[in-house]
């Protein structure tokens, strides 16, 4: 499987997306329950307003190229999502999260955002491989995961995890 990306002065673009770093003013916004006319208009979801309290805590990450992004469409402007890594790396490994708003779902955005940022990241020195881990009641996001590269590599009772490196994301 092949994927395609660009990194531009406005983020990490793909056909469909742009996947940039928040703003503190986003950032503010989602933390205090303010709307932003460049949301779309389910944004944020619970997952999105947890990544900002990631952030919040961790605000490296908002500096950092390898941490947490927005998805927007490129057609509308929109915010419709979040995407990131959980950086720094653990034993040439990092974990990769995602989520896309209701109203944008079915689209193939999560695939898009998914294997755009894991084949970015798998070019980073001291990166081998990307995983996600996933919820069983949730195997929607287990095959966003396989349509985006990732793997089937294991599971307990309640999460299933899923794994790639760039050799499988190039289809090696």
């Amino acid at each position: 499987m092949s994927f395609s990306f660009s990194l531009t002065d406005e983020g990490l673009t793909t056909g469909r997306l742009v996947l940039r770093q928040w703003s503190t003013d986003e950032l503010s916004a989602v933390l205090d329950g303010r709307r932003l006319a460049h949301w779309a208009e389910d944004y944020p979801a619970e997952g999105d307003r947890a990544i900002a309290g990631f952030i919040s805590e961790h605000p490296d990450c908002l500096r950092q190229t390898y941490g947490q992004r927005l998805i927007v469409e490129r057609e509308t402007g929109l915010v419709v999502g979040s995407i990131g890594l959980f950086w720094p790396p653990s034993d040439r490994s990092i974990e990769i999260g995602y989520g896309i708003v209701p109203s944008r779902r079915g689209r193939g955005y999560a695939t898009e955002a998914t294997r755009a940022l894991a084949g970015f990241v798998l070019t980073v020195p001291g990166v081998d491989t990307v995983y996600a881990n996933v919820e069983l009641s949730n195997p929607a996001s287990g095959r966003v995961l396989e349509k985006a590269g990732l793997r089937r590599v294991g599971s307990d009772a309640e999460i299933a995890r899923y794994a790639a490196t760039a050799a499988d994301l190039l289809g090696a």
